[in-house]
């Protein structure tokens, strides 16, 4: 692959999934760093990368709409990214979509895993690692080991606006904060809403400092303020519907960050925050854990049979009992982080 060409990075899924592709551009630039990065995400994802410096543009697909708009969409997108005569394509997303975009590009590389379902388009194959304990950065690496060397982790670039929101919460009181983002939209993947509650209250009366900051997005809102409600103290503030890089500057200036397996676990990683993740149905084996230098997983302790459940969590438990979420009980995640916490601030 000769050097300056243009590369296109496309991953359409959730946010967490985007977040963690940055990687690849991270170690993409330190490898190739006169190439011209473009990245093709779903709408609603595209601001993580406002300000991204080695991003030269950021190509949207929108979903929303029935299918006839969402393809249609995608016709054009293909036939927008092909004029850019890109050498090379690659993509960790695994449906059909991509294997479109990818195979209409006219890039000369186009690198995907061989599971995908489109894989004859593609002019590289790689094997899919999974439930293996590979993280999903390292395994999206495999993409593009061949031309650019090294394991980036992921990273996004909040600008001064990004901070003012924060800046004014918090009132400059820097470090004396945590940050907790209780809600998923998979409930399976939700520590229960009693049990959140429970570590608000274990935490307000053990530490007379910390303040609580509960982040969401606008449709958390009402469930947020409830838990905020419910524990009634000055301490407990509710931050919901701000924009993705304003969560990731405030995630950049806290003690710790404690979140579901959920997208804000991938935005406290690309912040280096300290984190303590709570899988519940999901399984850290599927390479979705936190990355930050300080961090711990809460799970249950027992091995339970239906647990995974499946790789992306459900609405309600299969077994209904919901034993991987109601059994991990409070201390355990209040130990963890003021653990997380502790070894930070050394």
């Amino acid at each position: 692959m000769r050097a300056g060409q243009r590369v296109l990075f496309v991953q359409t899924a959730f946010i967490g999934d985007a977040i963690l592709a940055t990687s690849m551009v991270e170690t993409w630039h330190a490898a190739r760093p006169q190439d011209e990065i473009h990245l093709c995400v779903r709408k609603g994802n595209e601001s993580l990368f406002a300000q991204h410096p080695f991003v030269k543009r950021t190509w949207v697909w929108d979903k929303s709409g029935g299918s006839l708009k969402r393809y249609a969409r995608l016709i054009g997108l293909s036939a927008a990214l092909r004029s850019m005569r890109f050498g090379a394509v690659f993509t960790p997303h695994r449906h059909a979509s991509s294997g479109w975009l990818a195979g209409l590009s006219g890039a000369g590389v186009r690198s995907a895993f061989a599971v995908h379902p489109l894989a004859r388009v593609f002019t590289h194959l790689h094997a899919h690692r999974f439930g293996d304990g590979t993280h999903e950065v390292e395994r999206n690496h495999d993409l593009i080991r061949e031309w650019a060397n090294g394991l980036m982790a992921p990273r996004l670039y909040p600008s001064p606006s990004d901070a003012r929101r924060w800046d004014a919460l918090s009132n400059g009181s820097i470090g004396s904060w945590v940050i907790m983002t209780p809600m998923s939209q998979w409930q399976t993947k939700q520590w229960p809403l009693a049990h959140w509650e429970g570590l608000i209250q274990t935490q307000l009366e053990g530490d007379s400092e910390l303040n609580m900051c509960l982040m969401g997005s606008p449709s958390d809102a009402p469930f947020l303020t409830e838990l905020a409600r419910a524990v009634n103290s000055d301490r407990v503030h509710v931050a919901a519907g701000w924009r993705l890089l304003e969560v990731a500057y405030a995630m950049s200036q806290v003690k710790a960050v404690v979140t579901n397996d959920s997208g804000p676990l991938h935005i406290a990683s690309a912040m280096n925050a300290p984190t303590i993740a709570v899988f519940c149905s999901t399984s850290p084996s599927f390479g979705f854990g936190p990355l930050s230098p300080h961090h711990e997983v809460v799970e249950i302790q027992e091995k339970l049979a239906c647990r995974p459940c499946g790789m992306h969590g459900h609405r309600r438990c299969p077994e209904s009992h919901f034993r991987c979420g109601f059994d991990v009980n409070v201390d355990q995640v209040y130990q963890a982080m003021h653990r997380v916490i502790a070894a930070a601030s050394r």
